[in-house]
């Protein structure tokens, strides 16, 4: 090896920040917040405990950060769901069929970072915790803006309030969260999911 090849003592390994961000998203989602610890950060992403300041600046902000990452990478399907050419009801059982395969699958953490991370309850915590309530009221909002939809079109009831019926959406999916970090599998969560829309009172009918 030349002189020049050597490497040089104490410059710190390069490294991907969107491959340590993801790696991040699912400590966070496994374990929470206050769980994932910065050894726990250090050990999985390779990085030093400067390193990851330098490129994140802190643990917060981290998590900040992987939730970003979290509710645009992965739980786009709720979107896709709501906004679906179907009635109301079809569209609520596309969401919470489509939540039952992601929260029970094998291949990630298990169930809802939003659900699994929100036992953040140190007062440390509580930027972390408002940022939790914050998503899922936006999730929630999204919910009763398509069961609104649903009552101009003639489908939900016009008597019943849509912040009830997305509450309950919402209280459904996240139970479903909790059973599957339990080990539930996709079937137990699918039929949680069915019965949960057959309590509805919406019609299928298609959207006028």
């Amino acid at each position: 090896m030349k002189s020049d090849d050597k490497p040089v003592l104490g410059r710190p390994r390069a490294f991907d920040p969107d491959v340590a961000l993801e790696i991040a998203m699912r400590l966070f989602w496994a374990h929470g917040y206050e769980a994932t610890s910065l050894a726990m950060l250090r050990e999985a992403t390779g990085l030093t405990q400067p390193q990851i300041y330098a490129a994140f600046k802190d643990k917060e902000n981290l998590f900040h950060l992987a939730l970003v990452r979290y509710c645009a990478r992965e739980v786009a399907f709720a979107q896709d769901a709501l906004d679906a050419p179907v009635s109301t009801l079809e569209a609520i059982s596309l969401l919470l069929r489509a939540a039952a395969a992601f929260y029970a699958d094998p291949a990630k953490p298990g169930g809802c970072l939003l659900v699994s991370a929100a036992g953040a309850a140190s007062p440390q915590a509580q930027p972390v915790a408002s940022a939790l309530r914050e998503r899922r009221a936006t999730n929630e909002a999204a919910i009763s803006a398509r069961m609104k939809q649903g009552q101009v079109a003639g489908d939900v009831p016009s008597g019943i309030d849509p912040s009830t019926l997305a509450r309950y959406v919402s209280s459904v999916m996240s139970g479903m969260s909790i059973e599957a970090r339990d080990g539930a599998s996709v079937e137990d969560l699918i039929a949680v999911a069915d019965t949960a829309v057959r309590a509805l009172p919406m019609t299928a009918a298609s959207r006028q």
